[in-house]
């Protein structure tokens, strides 16, 4: 395995297992990789048990990007990453990897409740050597090929070498099943799920902590408070890795079901929704269908409740605007004798964006409706009004249809008909658009945005372009 993966995996240890009396603990022990000092966080300890180098299983696969599965009645272990496939019994010493039968130095064993595993096996087999320095407690480990081509893994570089500019994390917070962390650019995340606990990873390439750093417990981790939230036990974060920086963000869940997660940037902020299996149908539930021979149009209203959208330039929520228009629109689709309209709120309270899109799929919708307002406090002189859709031929219809009158409804800058990977217009099974009908953050569009004359044109022109899209006259 390449350097940088080792790096990641000694850098931040999140589970340290201390050995009982009956083994030696190396307090002072120093990992040498590639002949330079890793450091190790403060009060890490490298485990040895009967002169072998071990560590726990969780920190295999939260810092090895492993899958861990764990049976607690045989003690059974198989840890897997892609191809590669390593089975282990609890005291026992033979393993297997990829189906063929290896003989350990020393069988995993369970101390403090954790498994741990001998570090040269499984560092071995993906593809380190490692030696051990008892006298003066030194781990050295040697990859195999240093100048090996970057994978999902290693550490990214431009094809100059230069690293890429580094993303800063300013705020994280935690509601709603929902994780929002706010950068100063983007950045893709790598998500893995995992067991025992049962937990949700999510790693930031070339990423650091801004204003955040402040937060960190004595500059390694931090936590948020979820007291009260159903799902969550711990959210933590911490700085995972150095040169090149990476910040990794765990969730650890109470549930052991299957988590739905979905990700999104709106403008600067990473957006990830959490949905469990067991409880899609709340907090709106959608109804058995429409009335036969009626057109089923779900109108969303962006945001809400807990979750306040954009500010204006005169710091109004989001939200509010985008309901007030939605409202409008309801209003007028309800005077449609072959449309029967479903809102996906009707009030200032928070739907996930899993919820209204499982609300939309379930009345089987042949339109689906999103409306929210744009901001860049930072460019107020952005302007102008903007229609998504996500790649389906139908959806760039119903697209084209509301962008051209809701550009002469609105009066404002046109600035097209775009192809996003929005969850709500990406997860909907009909005809689906995403509308920013200006930009709060501008004194102009937010003028217009906010005229209850202007809403009213805007929100005829909606009906009109889903009536033409429907062929309904």
């Amino acid at each position: 395995m390449k350097k940088a993966i080792f790096l990641m995996f000694l850098s931040l240890i999140f589970l340290v297992i201390l050995p009982d009396q009956s083994h030696a603990a190396a307090n002072q022990s120093k990992i040498i990789l590639d002949g330079q000092e890793v450091t190790l966080p403060s009060g890490v300890q490298v485990t040895v048990i009967n002169q072998h180098v071990m560590i726990p299983i969780r920190v295999v696969a939260e810092n090895l990007k492993f899958n861990v599965d764990w049976d607690q009645k045989s003690q059974f272990v198989k840890i897997h990453q892609n191809s590669k496939i390593i089975s282990l019994n609890v005291d026992q010493r033979e393993a297997k990897v990829a189906e063929k039968p290896v003989l350990l130095d020393i069988a995993p064993q369970i101390l403090n409740k954790s498994v741990v595993v001998p570090i040269r096996f499984v560092s071995e087999e993906m593809g380190l050597a490692v030696s051990w320095d008892n006298k003066d407690k030194i781990v050295y480990l040697t990859s195999s090929n240093n100048n090996s081509a970057p994978n999902e893994d290693s550490t990214p570089h431009s094809e100059n070498n230069e690293k890429v500019t580094l993303k800063h994390i300013n705020e994280i917070n935690f509601l709603n099943n929902q994780l929002v962390v706010s950068m100063d650019g983007q950045v893709t995340p790598i998500i893995s799920h995992l067991k025992d606990p049962n937990r949700i990873v999510f790693d930031l390439p070339n990423t650091t902590f801004g204003d955040l750093s402040e937060s960190l417990d004595s500059g390694s981790m931090g936590k948020l408070d979820v007291r009260g939230q159903p799902n969550v036990s711990e959210v933590r974060y911490s700085l995972f890795n150095h040169d090149p920086d990476q910040v990794r963000i765990v969730i650890e869940l109470k549930l052991a079901g299957v988590i739905e997660v979905n990700h999104e940037f709106i403008g600067d902020q990473l957006v990830i929704d959490l949905q469990d299996a067991s409880d899609f149908e709340s907090p709106i539930q959608a109804p058995s269908g429409g009335e036969q021979g009626r057109k089923i149009v779900v109108i969303d209203p962006g945001h809400g409740g807990s979750d306040p959208g954009t500010t204006s330039i005169s710091n109004k929520h989001e939200k509010d605007f985008n309901l007030a228009l939605s409202l409008k629109v309801q209003e007028l689709l309800l005077k449609e004798p072959e449309i029967e309209v479903l809102m996906t709120r009707e009030s200032d309270v928070y739907p996930t964006r899993t919820e209204r899109v499982l609300f939309a799929n379930k009345l089987n919708a042949d339109v689906f409706v999103s409306i929210h307002g744009n901001s860049v406090l930072e460019s107020p002189q952005a302007n102008g009004t903007e229609t998504h859709y996500y790649q389906r031929s139908s959806s760039k219809e119903l697209a084209n249809a509301i962008h051209k009158r809701l550009i002469k409804a609105m009066g404002l800058k046109d600035r097209g008909i775009k192809d996003n990977s929005f969850q709500v217009i990406r997860e909907t099974n009909m005809a689906a658009v995403l509308l920013e009908v200006g930009f709060l953050s501008n004194t102009s569009d937010e003028k217009a945005m906010l005229s209850n004359t202007v809403q009213y044109k805007a929100a005829q022109a909606i009906v009109d372009g889903i009536k033409e899209y429907l062929s309904i006259r």
